[in-house]
């Protein structure tokens, strides 16, 4: 099992918003670069626009989870920011990882035949 780093540094945020790939939907909104390194580092973003402190902790264990239980066809190397949009906060456990899947699809983050 990889592996991942936790995205906590302001300027590596930054980079990637403005640097990296961006897909979105209504729930999520998903960041993807490469690191240069061979580990993925995983950044979560859920602002208090979302609910209140329960509502967004619930959010990210649930994006945590969804990360790591797909983390063996991600590809290696890569930064990925998630944002959580206010929609999430209303969001089932598999509308969150439905949207995950697909935009991560659309990065190119999955790997196929992974």
């Amino acid at each position: 099992m990889k592996r991942t780093v936790s995205l906590k540094e302001n300027h590596l945020f930054r980079r990637l918003y403005q640097k990296g790939k961006t897909s979105a939907d209504s729930r999520l909104a998903l960041y993807v670069r490469r690191n240069g390194g061979k580990t993925n580092r995983l950044g979560l973003t859920v602002s208090t626009k979302v609910g209140c402190a329960v509502t967004r902790n619930r959010i990210r264990r649930r994006l945590r989870e969804i990360y790591r239980l797909h983390e063996a066809q991600m590809a290696e190397g890569m930064d990925v920011v998630v944002v959580a949009r206010v929609r999430a906060g209303r969001s089932s456990y598999r509308q969150l990882e439905e949207s995950f899947l697909r935009l991560a699809g659309k990065l190119g983050l999955i790997q196929q035949g992974g």
